[in-house]
């Protein structure tokens, strides 16, 4: 099915470099950054839950209540939907190594592949007898195994090139939320609900609990930065966080404003760090050379943005509150 996206096409300038934050104290004023901001409406309903660009230039996305996958053509603003299967809830999306769309499907209990060029849809099911994993977030290790979580108090592991699948009991149950993977190869995972995060040992599957300096913090999603330090967005205390594993240290930063909810995290490549703030109804650019904040609001009211990446050039978020989807290009 062929549908029409709107686009809406916004130009921002920033004043908000405002304020260098140093053991939560101000201290300098930093530059404004001209931000251009752009949205697509996809299909009434369709609230897009994961967004990822695709090496071609489309832009991936899960249509969650739909059951379907989206796919943008951000030239035409068309959109293209793919059924999932009978059930299908998918959550997050990924581009693979192969090229493909990989879909963590809640409703499915299954690992979903998309064929980039074909469409053509192929399910992985947990094995028989795993309970309802509610499955989130993926990403691909070093090797080319696909690790994913499962809120319910589940991770695992794919090897495409067998579709063999193995679910590991999470340290401390229910919570497993955003995934990512280092240069080095190294996958951690972040626990909603357990508060902390964790590295897994590829070898032998074992998850290793790191713990937040913040207690209930709320650790949502991770992204590794070119260095391999992790980046974690804090639902519950509304910081941002980053470990070390160099030298095992952790350091935080309150976002601004009077309520901030910190839901998704993502480094681009020049190692600036993005968050999603449901408080703030708002993007947040934070230079982790200067320390400095910068908030873009969102163009559309309760956007709710619960997931970013992006291409370089291109930070890319999904609306599940608006249907839209939402890309920010920062100008030079």
């Amino acid at each position: 099915m062929m549908f029409a996206g709107k686009r809406l096409r916004v130009g921002i300038v920033l004043l908000l470099a405002g304020l260098s934050v140093g053991a939560g104290l101000a201290r300098a004023q930093q530059p404004a950054v001209q931000i251009e901001v752009q949205e697509y409406a996809v299909p009434a309903g369709s609230r897009p839950h994961d967004v990822a660009p695709a090496p071609d230039g489309s832009v991936w996305y899960t249509a969650q209540r739909r059951g379907e996958l989206g796919r943008l053509d951000p030239e035409t603003g068309e959109t293209r939907h793919i059924p999932l299967g009978q059930g299908s809830a998918p959550h997050g999306v990924i581009v693979g190594p192969d090229g493909a769309a990989w879909v963590t499907d809640g409703g499915l209990n299954a690992i979903v592949r998309v064929d980039a060029d074909t469409e053509e849809v192929t399910v992985y099911p947990l094995p028989a007898g795993t309970p309802y994993a509610n499955l989130n977030t993926a990403t691909f290790d070093a090797e080319g195994i696909l690790w994913f979580t499962g809120q319910s108090g589940y991770y695992g592991r794919l090897d495409p090139a067998t579709g063999e699948i193995e679910v590991f009991p999470a340290p401390r149950g229910r919570g497993p939320y955003g995934i990512t993977t280092t240069p080095d190869g190294d996958v951690y995972y972040a626990s909603l609900a357990g508060n902390h995060i964790a590295r897994i040992d590829p070898a032998t599957g074992e998850a290793t609990v790191l713990e937040p300096p913040t207690p209930n913090q709320g650790a949502r999603r991770v992204w590794s930065d070119s260095r391999g330090r992790i980046w974690v967005s804090e639902w519950t205390s509304g910081n941002v966080s980053v470990y070390d594993p160099a030298d095992e240290s952790w350091r935080s930063w309150r976002l601004p404003g009077p309520g901030p909810r910190a839901y998704a995290v993502y480094v681009d490549e020049n190692d600036i760090v993005w968050l999603s703030d449901f408080g703030a109804n708002a993007f947040v650019r934070f230079d982790p050379e200067t320390e400095s904040f910068t908030t873009v609001p969102l163009p559309s009211p309760r956007g709710e943005v619960r997931q970013i990446l992006g291409r370089p050039g291109e930070v890319w978020g999904a609306e599940s509150g608006a249907d839209k989807l939402i890309v920010l290009r920062e100008e030079a």
